[in-house]
């Protein structure tokens, strides 16, 4: 579904990617760890054509997309869930969903509206609500069913459990793996190693900009020393220490 090779990114003189290579076969859910500043959100916006990168290739189904601008990139069956979710806070659940079908390849923009709702049933009770009445579960489940909205080939999804309560971390990693269930594909970029790794299928660390390792997620899980050395956990615990990238390069490359 996705190669990413040789992809190296630059703000200014820093360089925050570093010739980066990963492939996401379809049906996966492919996790990037790595402690803060490490890359793993530039990578998504090198994905998305937020950022031009300096040399390297994405392709998506053997299409190159490299460079593209992020709305050609989006038609092309790509569709990020942003750190801090961003919703519009303003608009209804209903008006959020039916943005997030803006650049829907064909179809009303409802066509899918009741399978989606399935799962998120939560969504289904708030249609006429303002978003910005939501909690903070509610408001990433709408932030990953506007995503979705747009039949997305490939789900980014970038820290979806920063900010959550513990007690909503876990629901909402069961319907992340549900979603593979259903047959999405998805790159995931989260804080919380343990509990990512538990639903993915493989997984790649970044350090220092660089892809250190790449392993079936059930390997890298039990590799408590490796886990340490690059993730800044152990001993079995879920955070890892790696929130969003903070640096300037990274705020600038949030959509």
């Amino acid at each position: 579904m996705l190669v990413v090779e040789d992809l190296t990114a630059r703000y200014g003189p820093i360089e925050a990617l570093r010739s980066a290579s990963l492939r996401v076969g379809a049906g996966e859910i492919v996790a990037v760890l790595g402690p803060n500043g490490a890359g793993k959100t530039t990578m998504l916006a090198a994905i998305m054509g937020l950022i031009k990168p300096v040399s390297g290739r994405v392709l998506l189904q053997g299409r190159d997309i490299t460079r593209q601008d992020p709305e050609r990139v989006v038609r092309l069956g790509v569709s990020l869930v942003p750190e801090h979710r961003r919703i519009f806070k303003n608009l209804t659940v209903r008006e959020n969903l039916r943005l997030g079908a803006a650049a829907r390849r064909g179809g009303p923009w409802d066509a899918d509206l009741g399978g989606l709702l399935e799962l998120f049933p939560i969504l289904a009770e708030r249609m006429g609500q303002l978003a910005g009445f939501l909690s903070g579960g509610e408001a990433q489940q709408l932030a990953i069913a506007r995503a979705l909205m747009g039949a997305p080939r490939l789900l980014l999804l970038d820290e979806p459990s920063l900010g959550l309560a513990p007690r909503l971390v876990e629901s909402l990693f069961e319907l992340i793996a549900g979603m593979r269930a259903r047959g999405f594909t998805i790159l995931l970029v989260e804080q919380n190693a343990y509990q990512a790794l538990e639903i993915a299928d493989r997984a790649y660390v970044l350090s220092n900009g660089r892809i250190q390792v790449e392993a079936p997620a059930e390997v890298l899980r039990d590799e408590e020393e490796l886990m340490r050395a690059y993730v800044g956990t152990g001993g079995g615990q879920a955070a890892a220490g790696a929130t969003a990238e903070r640096g300037a390069g990274d705020r600038r490359a949030a959509p």
